[in-house]
């Protein structure tokens, strides 16, 4: 039924006619200024990306721009009188270059230059050229990259969505640096250069801090995998970045930046595509972006709205069940502009965003492929809801902005909790199993094996977060950032075990947090082609919680039950960058990062587990123009030392737990290069090796890891090393825009996680796909296929916690799948 809906709103759509519009236009208010200054403020209004391939042209001083025009009236008013022109790379990107000093000279000998082709969009590029002036906005004060120590990783919306809109999957299959568990959607942890905790969702923040623009989505919740419809572009920051993001960033961070509303003209496009997946069931997409002025004084709404259904490829004999992991997910998001007036912009927006399985999606391990025997049907859902409200001001040389915003998460999540099958006065123990005798002593064990056990766990966070922050973007040599933070997030899990008609409640926690932040941080240009920065950021913050589901006397057994403490943390930092020659950068930096501590279930009682903080050294080298050479590279080296890691284990009931399980190292090596044969064609590649140790253990888990100590070593779920390459290429055929892109990512091995229990191997797999398409800005048709191969692989060795013998579980890569689709625009 879905694929029908499917082709019949393509049908319609195409169906439609296509107006002549004139050249599209927007309201702008520039001020007069240096181009550093002013370049960021116009490339918002824009809604365009614009870089600047000589940095000798930032101190120009260049025109105002004021009143509705096209971008490109706009930019070239701006640099009127300048040595400047501007340069259309694509739909919604521009080039300033200095102009040629002799233009006819140049046309002369250059009789029969190739234009660019029309097709060729920003490619997701794994590093920046020196000279090649992207503003790295998630510095918070506009810091171009060429002043800005360290590896900034963009990823261009049209290439996210190029091949069918897959989430952080989209991410996670054009970066080498960034790796997740595989539970399923709305329910992974992320995370970037080998700083990993844990493979399933606890009390403990994530240790990637996510963000949609300047909100962050969550605080200790996993990551919601909101889709990346209608997404200018992605910005990912190694870690730490304590002092200007805070608790929850010591591996990096992740910013999503949404497209804006444009009050220039209307606009509507549309999205369906159908997918057929080898050994699995077929699936189907749909979305609908629309963009619609209101009035004539610059405010505008931008609606985003999508349904898709992701076949189920895992067949479960046991129950005579075929396809049984399908996916659907269901959500949108609104943005409304306001432009009062005198520089002042107010954003009212929300998000929502649904994730059902119908299953799990992980494989016995030893039987035949993709089938599991399981007993229970393991659903889950995830329902996410994001407001906020962000207002910002900008004056000649000082930009103001405050954000605000109101997140509500609730996970459910089903496990199968079955035992096998004993005889009658058996005296064995199910290692690493909840003891069911325990809990139904009256029950006799041979009826409660021949009974489906499922735990049911449910995680609810609320959090409240306002940021307000001033800066002086980066011009003339120097640029700063000084903000203050509040956030107060409650996260509560609750847990039941489940036999039939049977039930009893397993303790839980719910934890609060309330934190008051101050940070600063300055860039300046202390020696021609040397830049400094450095910053502090002060923390403190009350922590509060309480055990849910406790019995009484185990709550005066001894263990504490409630906890309320205050924690004050410093983050400084500190970074060199240098321009030794030209088209070269190296740089060093010092950050420091950090999670607050919190209460975890152990067993059948609730404790305490401590903040830990992590310091990383930093260096690496930028090198090449990718406007203007053949290729551009980057190298970095880091060396972490994570104290009083926290970390979710398998307790001796067979329970997760979170505590701090010792001190640990982390060293990682990472390189790309990206090279350009020619226009039309775009080579990169990318690798990271990591190497992980635990080398300081905590007493008081000793006994955990007693029976196995060898599996203690590694960080968990982070490969030792990864390689990804990809192809690009985009050309014209006839009036018709054609691109492609192929690519391969080897993903090396790493474990499950920390104990006896969670010490399985997994990855050594290579995943592989292609895509497609052919057409015009208003309308194309797409091919993508994904694992070339059909290849098996395993992502992840975690089934379910609470079965005896999960070593024998691993989750497949999804079999070859092939997507047609259809995209219109008008």
């Amino acid at each position: 039924m879905f694929p029908r809906l499917v082709f019949a709103a393509s049908a319609i759509a195409l169906s439609l006619p296509a107006p002549v519009l004139a050249a599209e236009e927007r309201v702008f208010d520039v001020p007069k200024g240096s181009l550093s200054t002013v370049l960021p403020v116009l490339s918002r209004q824009a809604g365009v990306s614009i870089s600047v391939t000589d940095a000798k042209l930032w101190p120009a001083r260049v025109k105002p721009v004021r009143g509705r025009m096209s971008v490109e009236q706009a930019i070239n008013r701006l640099l009127g009188g300048t040595e400047a022109r501007a340069v259309r790379v694509s739909a919604t990107s521009w080039r300033i270059e200095r102009r040629p000093a002799a233009a006819r000279v140049v046309r002369r000998a250059v009789p029969h230059a190739v234009p660019q082709p029309r097709a060729r969009e920003p490619s997701h590029d794994y590093v920046a050229g020196a000279q090649d002036e992207i503003i790295v906005t998630a510095s918070k004060a506009d810091t171009p990259y060429s002043h800005f120590a360290g590896v900034v990783t963009q990823l261009g919306g049209d290439d996210l969505a190029f091949g069918g809109e897959r989430g952080m999957e989209s991410i996670l299959s054009r970066t080498a640096t960034v790796s997740s568990t595989h539970l399923g959607s709305g329910r992974n942890k992320l995370f970037i250069r080998g700083i990993a905790d844990s493979s399933f969702t606890g009390p403990t923040q994530s240790t990637v801090g996510q963000y949609l623009g300047d909100v962050r989505l969550s605080y200790n919740a996993p990551d919601p995998d909101l889709r990346l419809y209608d997404i200018d572009n992605v910005e990912i920051l190694e870690g730490p970045q304590g002092t200007l993001y805070g608790a929850g960033s010591l591996g990096g961070i992740i910013r999503v930046v949404p497209k804006a509303p444009d009050p220039r003209a209307m606009s509507i496009q549309a999205i369906a595509g159908v997918s057929l997946t080898q050994h699995g069931a077929p699936g189907g997409d749909i979305a609908a972006i629309a963009n619609l002025p209101v009035g004539n004084d610059g405010h505008a709404l931008r609606l985003v709205g999508y349904m898709l259904t992701d076949g189920g490829y895992i067949d479960n004999p046991l129950r005579g069940q075929s396809d049984v992991n399908r996916v659907h997910v269901r959500g949108g998001r609104a943005t409304f502009r306001l432009e009062p007036g005198n520089g002042w912009t107010v954003d009212l927006g929300g998000v929502y965003q649904a994730v059902t399985s119908d299953d799990a999606q992980y494989a016995d391990r030893n039987a035949p492929p993709l089938t599991r025997r399981s007993m229970v049907e393991q659903n889950a859902s995830t329902r996410y809801g994001l407001g906020t409200v962000v207002v910002m001001k900008r004056w000649d040389d000082l930009f103001f902005q405050s954000s605000n915003a109101v997140i509500d998460h609730r996970l459910f999540e089903r496990f199968d909790a079955s035992l096998p099958a004993r005889q009658p006065g058996s005296a064995g123990e199910a290692t690493g199993n909840v003891d069911v005798e325990r809990l139904f002593a009256p029950v006799p064990i041979i009826q409660l094996n021949d009974i489906p056990r499922v735990l049911d766990q449910r995680n609810a966070t609320r959090m409240l977060v306002s940021e307000n922050r001033l800066s002086r973007p980066y011009h003339n040599g120097l640029g700063w950032v000084a903000g203050l933070v509040v956030t107060r997030n409650r996260a509560r899990q609750n847990r039941d075990y489940l036999y039939g008609s049977l039930s009893t409640a397993l303790p839980g926690v719910t934890n609060r947090v309330t934190e008051i932040t101050g940070y600063a941080e300055a860039t300046a240009e202390i020696l021609p082609d040397l830049v400094a920065s450095g910053g502090l950021r002060l923390s403190h913050m009350r922590l509060g919680g309480e055990a849910q589901d406790v019995a009484f006397a185990l709550a005066q057994a001894g263990r504490a039950t409630t906890a309320s403490r205050h924690e004050t943390d410093l983050l400084p930092s500190l970074s060199l960058l240098a321009a030794p020659i030209d088209n070269v950068r190296v740089y060093a930096r010092y950050q420091e990062g950090f999670r607050p501590g919190g209460l975890a279930v152990d067993g059948n009682f609730v404790r305490r587990f401590r903040n830990d903080q992590v310091q990383t050294w930093e260096a690496g080298v930028r090198l090449g123009d990718r406007n203007g050479n053949l290729f551009d590279a980057s190298v970095a080296l880091s060396h972490s030392r994570w104290r009083n890691i926290q970390a979710d284990f398998i307790d001796s009931n067979g329970f997760p737990t979170t505590a701090n399980i010792g001190n640990g190292r982390i060293t990682s090596l990472s390189g790309a290069l990206a090279m350009r044969p020619s226009d039309a064609l775009t080579l990169e590649l990318g690798a990271v090796y990591n190497h992980s140790r635990v080398d300081d253990l905590a007493l008081e888990i000793l006994p955990v890891f007693a029976a196995a100590p060898e599996r203690l070593g590694r960080i968990p779920n982070v490969a030792s090393h990864a390689v990804r390459g990809s192809v690009n290429y985009a050309t014209m055929v006839g009036d018709q825009d054609v691109r492609i892109n192929g690519w391969a990512n080897y993903v090396g091995p790493s474990r499950l996680g920390i104990g006896p229990v969670l010490g399985e191997s997994q990855g050594d797999y290579i995943d592989t796909g292609l895509a497609m398409r052919i057409g015009s800005e208003r309308r194309g048709l797409s091919l993508t296929v994904t694992n070339l191969f059909d290849s098996r692989g395993n992502r992840f060795s975690l089934g379910t916690p609470y079965v005896e013998g999960n070593a024998g579980f691993m989750t497949p890569l999804r079999p070859r799948t092939i997507r047609i689709a259809v995209d219109v625009a008008y």
